[in-house]
C-alpha cells in the first residue's frame, strides 16, 4: 500500500525536511563527547519550551514510558489521588492509579466536555486527604483541553502534587510550568513539536523528586526509573541505558526550529490553524465534537459523526480515495479528527484536510456543502495572512 500524500493524523505527525536530515546524521557512540554535549544541550532547549528551571529528563521511548514511570515513582500505597477524566487518556490514568495501590478519587465528565477549575476546587475543599491531582492537559482523542493554568496553582497553593500528561499540550497551548507551579509534566516529541516519537520529555520539580525519594515503591534500577536518571545522568553524566542517538538528533532539530520561530508564535500558529479548520467544518455543515470552543483543542479538530457512519471507515476512506491520513476516535466516541500539529499547523494543510474529510463524508452519504466550507476556511486563512 502506498504512503498517503498528506499525514494529518493526531501523531506521529509529519516532520520537516530539516528534522529528517537530523535523524539521518551519523550515529555516534553515546559517550562520544559530541553526543554528551548534544544531549545536555537538548535538555536545556526542552526546559525553554516547558518554560521551567526544573530538572529535565529525556526518557527513551514513546511518551507513555515517561507517564508510567513518573506515576509509579510518585504513588505510594494508600495515597489519595484525584484524577480528572474528560477523555480516554485520563480514564487510563485512573486504571494505573488503582493498579499502583493508591485510593482513586475521580471527577469525570463527558468526553465532549471539560472538568472545570471550580469543580476541582470544590472537590479539594471537601477532601483534604488528597495528596496528588492527575490531569491530561490536551485529550487528543476527543480534541479537548483542561484549564491547567487555573488548576495547577490550586494544587500548588494547597501543597498538593500535580502530575500532568501534556503529551500533545506543550506548544499546542499556552504553557508555563514554573508560573503555574506544576510538579511533574510529561510531553511527547511527536505532536506539536513535530519531532520523532521515541523520546518522553519530562519536567520534574524538587517537590516531585522529594516525593519519589521518600517512596520505597518508586522504580529503581529499572527502565521506568526517573531516580536512575536523576542519580546516574543528572548527578553523574552516566546514562542508565543506551539512548537513541538518532532520536536525540531529531528532537534537537525540532526544538531548534520551534525556538527560532518563538514559543508564543508556535502556539499562535496552532491556534490559527484550529480557527481555520473549525470555521470550515461548521460552514460545511459539520458539528464540532467539543461542546464549547472554549475548551476545544488547537491540536486537533474533532468532528461529531452520525451514528450510521463509522469513524474508522471515514479514516480509511479518506486515505484510500483521497490520500489523506486522518485519525479516528480512538475510543473517545464516534468522531473523526483532523490534526493541525507541528509542521501541518498553518498554510493550506487545513484546507487539504477539510477537502478530503468533506468529500469522504459526502461519498458515505452525508449532505454537506463542501465548497462553502472550503470558501469559509480560505476566508479565515486570508485574514490571518494579512
Amino acid at each position: 500500500m502506498a504512503s498517503p500524500d498528506f499525514t494529518l493524523s493526531a501523531g506521529p505527525v509529519t516532520v520537516t525536511a530539516r528534522t529528517l536530515a537530523a535523524l539521518g546524521k551519523p550515529i555516534l557512540y553515546h559517550y562520544d563527547p559530541e553526543f554528551l554535549t548534544a544531549f545536555e544541550r537538548t535538555q536545556g532547549k526542552v526546559a525553554q519550551v516547558f518554560r521551567t528551571t526544573n530538572d529535565i529528563v529525556l526518557m527513551q521511548g514513546e511518551a507513555i514510558v515517561g507517564l508510567e514511570g513518573a506515576l509509579r515513582s510518585l504513588i505510594t500505597p494508600g495515597m489519595h489521588v484525584l484524577n480528572l477524566v474528560q477523555g480516554v487518556f485520563g480514564k487510563g490514568t485512573g486504571y494505573w492509579i488503582t493498579d499502583f495501590g493508591a485510593v482513586l478519587h475521580e471527577i469525570e465528565v463527558g468526553y465532549d466536555d471539560a472538568v472545570s477549575p471550580a469543580q476541582v476546587e470544590a472537590y479539594l475543599d471537601l477532601h483534604p486527604e488528597i495528596q496528588m491531582v492527575c490531569l491530561v492537559a490536551s485529550e487528543t482523542p476527543s480534541g479537548t483541553v483542561t484549564d491547567v493554568a487555573a488548576i495547577g496553582p490550586l494544587c500548588r497553593d494547597r501543597g498538593i502534587l500535580s502530575y500532568v500528561d501534556t503529551v500533545s499540550g506543550v506548544l499546542g497551548m499556552p504553557w508555563e510550568t514554573d508560573e503555574w507551579g506544576l510538579d511533574l509534566c510529561v510531553a511527547g516529541a511527536q505532536k506539536c513539536l513535530g519531532g520523532p516519537p521515541g523520546v518522553a520529555l519530562i519536567s520534574v520539580s524538587q517537590r516531585a523528586w522529594d516525593a519519589m525519594y521518600a517512596n520505597p515503591a518508586a522504580p529503581r534500577d529499572s527502565y521506568l526509573s526517573l531516580i536512575d536518571w536523576k542519580e546516574k545522568w543528572l548527578g553523574g553524566r552516566r546514562f542508565p541505558y543506551t539512548p537513541s542517538v538518532s532520536d536525540i538528533n531529531g528532537l534537537e532539530s525540532a526544538l531548534d526550529q520551534a525556538l527560532e520561530e518563538g514559543v508564543d508564535a508556535v502556539v499562535a500558529r496552532h491556534e490559527d490553524a484550529a480557527a481555520v479548520t473549525r470555521a470550515g467544518a461548521t460552514a460545511m455543515g459539520l458539528t464540532l465534537w467539543a461542546k464549547s470552543e472554549t475548551f476545544a483543542s488547537a491540536c486537533v479538530t474533532s468532528i461529531r459523526l452520525p451514528d450510521d457512519i463509522d469513524n474508522v471507515r471515514v479514516r480509511d476512506h479518506a486515505r484510500e480515495v483521497y490520500g489523506v491520513m486522518l485519525s479516528h476516535g480512538q475510543g473517545a466516541g464516534n468522531l473523526v479528527r483532523l490534526s493541525h500539529m507541528g509542521p501541518t499547523a498553518g498554510g493550506l494543510y487545513s484546507i487539504v484536510g477539510l477537502a478530503a474529510l468533506g468529500r469522504t463524508l459526502v461519498d458515505l452519504g452525508m449532505q454537506l456543502d463542501v465548497g462553502a466550507g472550503l470558501e469559509q476556511a480560505l476566508a479565515v486563512l486570508s485574514t490571518q495572512r494579512n
